[in-house]
């Protein structure tokens, strides 16, 4: 058998319209997953099941809030209803810039809904599903979860949580042939990025996408494509004996910065 080969497998991944998530629809289907891209932007997830298609891959949108349990277990009932929920990947969350006195209460709730909670909900919505023949969920955490960044106050609140959530669900779900891992990026350059520069660094981005690229150790921005190897050999046949493991893809960030 081919590895890191997802074939026949049915694989859930939130936020696949942009950045990552995007990459990881991508990945998967070209790994041979029917990709059900799980994305709120009906337009961006339409947008990557088009180019999965178009280049012979399997795939579906589905519009999904992944802060309503509702929106989310309609979802995934109907993708169980006429198959099997091989792989769950939570991907879908945002961003916030402040410290403790710089996030409000409506800050830290927005960033809870969709970080935490949305995790949550994706969770609990495919495991009763996966409980019938085991299967893989892959949380994407961050740097932020294990090492003190500066003014990511609820960020790193809310993948700090991602994280743990991912310890529980390994330990707690053992026995019924699920495992349960999360990814820790550094620095990744997507769209969101250079939106990012753009909006607080106007006249500045050559600059300022420098100084943060040399804020990873090995001189650069992640790719991508990178986070998604690595998600699928994570959610692959080969990665069976891993469960239960934070894998920070930081460029030496935690490790070499600390």
């Amino acid at each position: 058998m081919e590895k890191f080969s997802l074939t026949g497998k049915n694989a859930l991944i939130t936020g696949a319209g942009s950045g990552i998530g995007r990459s990881i629809a991508k990945t998967f289907a070209e790994a041979g997953a029917f990709v059900h891209a799980l994305e709120l932007n009906a337009e961006a997830g339409a947008s990557v099941v088009a180019e999965i298609t178009e280049a012979g891959g399997l795939a579906e949108h589905h519009t999904c809030d992944v802060t309503s349990q509702v929106s989310v277990r309609s979802v995934a009932d109907s993708i169980a209803g006429a198959g099997n929920i091989d792989i769950l990947v939570n991907n879908a969350g945002i961003a916030h810039v402040g410290n403790l006195e710089g996030t409000s209460e409506e800050d830290l709730d927005r960033i809870y809904s969709v970080n935490v909670k949305g995790v949550y909900n994706g969770m609990f919505a495919c495991i009763r599903h996966m409980k019938k023949r085991g299967g893989v969920i892959l949380n994407l955490a961050s740097v932020a979860s294990s090492v003190g960044i500066t003014d990511r106050f609820a960020y790193s609140m809310s993948k700090g949580a991602v994280l743990t959530m991912t310890l529980s669900v390994a330990k707690d779900y053992l026995g019924d042939n699920i495992r349960c891992n999360c990814i820790s990026p550094g620095r990744v350059h997507t769209p969101f990025v250079d939106g990012f520069i753009a909006k607080n660094y106007p006249g500045k981005e050559e600059e300022m996408f420098e100084k943060l690229s040399a804020t990873q150790p090995i001189g650069r921005m992640g790719k991508p494509e990178e986070i998604a190897d690595l998600a699928l050999f994570l959610c692959s046949d080969q990665a069976a004996f891993i469960t239960g493991t934070d894998y920070p893809i930081d460029g030496g960030f935690i490790k070499l910065n600390t």
